[in-house]
């Protein structure tokens, strides 16, 4: 039984962050398999498809990777918390470098819609990222940096690089056309 406590103390995420630091592979591929569900979580929140959520997860895991190998065993106090915030980045630039422009598409006017409850209640997880994911790019990442990430408007623009009042306008519109998505799918179940 001894031997078992000394092996599950090695594997702690610390030794983990650790070995992976000095380049150990089996310990990156560890740490990937180990946050790979969370950090995939995030990253098709951010995309319109899977083939895209696996290019920001690996350009994430690479950034950590090379990170951890640059600073050494420098602590990293919440790992999740880190993973998250660069997943967040590496989505952004995701979105920048697949964007000549930010070509903010400006629908026709959507009406406000109410939504029952228990269209929401009846959904999963999965069902509302893939709805999610049927938004144009501009308008699902605002709505997820700031109803999801609770970035301010101010911060939406500085990251994107765009006026505070298109971040609360395309809000606007992507509130209004996630309604009619959710309606659309209620209708059709």
């Amino acid at each position: 039984m001894e031997l078992f406590k000394v092996r599950k103390k090695e594997n702690t995420l610390t030794q983990i962050l650790i070995k992976c630091s000095s380049g150990n592979q089996k310990a990156q591929e560890h740490l990937y398999k180990e946050y790979y569900g969370y950090a995939m979580s995030i990253a098709l929140r951010f995309s319109n498809n899977r083939d895209s959520a696996v290019d920001i997860l690996n350009n994430s895991f690479l950034n950590v990777f090379q990170y951890l190998t640059k600073n050494g065993e420098k602590e990293i106090k919440n790992f999740k918390l880190w993973l998250r915030k660069i997943i967040i980045n590496k989505s952004i630039d995701y979105y920048r470098s697949n964007k000549n422009k930010y070509d903010i598409e400006y629908d026709e006017y959507l009406p406000d819609t109410d939504i029952p409850e228990d269209v929401i209640s009846k959904m999963t997880a999965e069902d509302i990222i893939f709805q999610l994911q049927k938004l144009p790019d501009t308008y699902r990442l605002i709505f997820i940096l700031y109803e999801i990430e609770g970035y301010s408007h101010k911060e939406i623009s500085d990251k994107l690089n765009i006026k505070e009042t298109l971040s609360r306008s395309n809000l606007s519109r992507a509130k209004n056309m996630l309604r009619t998505i959710l309606q659309k799918a209620d209708l059709h179940e």
